[in-house]
């Protein structure tokens, strides 16, 4: 299958729920827009990568990376979006050190924020674009996403309702342990960390 290259066009926050944010990419050559769910901490990485004019007064975690790529001479060549199951986008990032190409599995959301540090293009399949993307230009075409609510429905699907988290204590351990499973493919590691403590609490 042919890539389509992407290209960042930043962040926003969805207002579907507290702490999550959206990743927009869109069509190097089109109209549609790719939206990826992130959290607070990896929207933070991709602005801080972006504005060139904010430099942290110590190195990210990311730029440590970077920095240790560098140190290495490894390179990132290109960032692919190459599979999304239930939600959640997989990624890979092409690597090449002595002209030895090797790739590594990645967060979608650490990806992009390695691939912006590096200047690496970004690229995906038109079956991903086809699932999830949509379209600004409503004399053209529909949103292509199934839902037109992506954003919104995905999180409130993935995302435990706050009172779910206040109340963990009132929950079977069933369903705790059922919620976990979905927080952690889901990659929402806060909330799935207090499921487990609460988890760990009853043994």
């Amino acid at each position: 299958m042919d890539l389509i290259k992407l290209k960042i066009i930043g962040v926003s926050y969805t207002q579907a729920q507290t702490g999550a944010y959206a990743l927009i990419l869109s069509e190097d050559e089109g109209n549609r827009r790719l939206p990826i769910v992130i959290g607070g901490f990896e929207a933070e990485a991709i602005t801080v990568g972006l504005e060139n004019d904010i430099v942290p007064p110590r190195p990210s975690t990311h730029d440590l990376f970077i920095s240790l790529l560098d140190r290495f001479e490894i390179t990132i060549k290109q960032v692919i979006i190459h599979k999304l199951v239930d939600g959640v986008f997989f990624s890979s990032l092409i690597c090449e050190r002595d002209n030895i190409e090797e790739i590594i599995d990645a967060r979608t959301s650490d990806a992009i924020a390695l691939a912006i540090r590096f200047d690496a293009p970004v690229f995906t399949y038109e079956n991903i674009m086809k699932k999830a993307s949509y379209s600004d230009d409503n004399n053209v075409n529909e949103p292509q996403a199934e839902d037109k609510n992506w954003i919104k429905n995905f999180i409130e699907e993935q995302e435990p309702k706050e009172d779910v988290l206040k109340n963990l204590t009132a929950t079977s351990s069933k369903d705790l342990n059922a919620m976990l499973a979905k927080l952690v493919k889901s990659e929402s590691y806060e909330a799935a960390a207090k499921i487990r403590d609460e988890l760990s609490r009853r043994k």
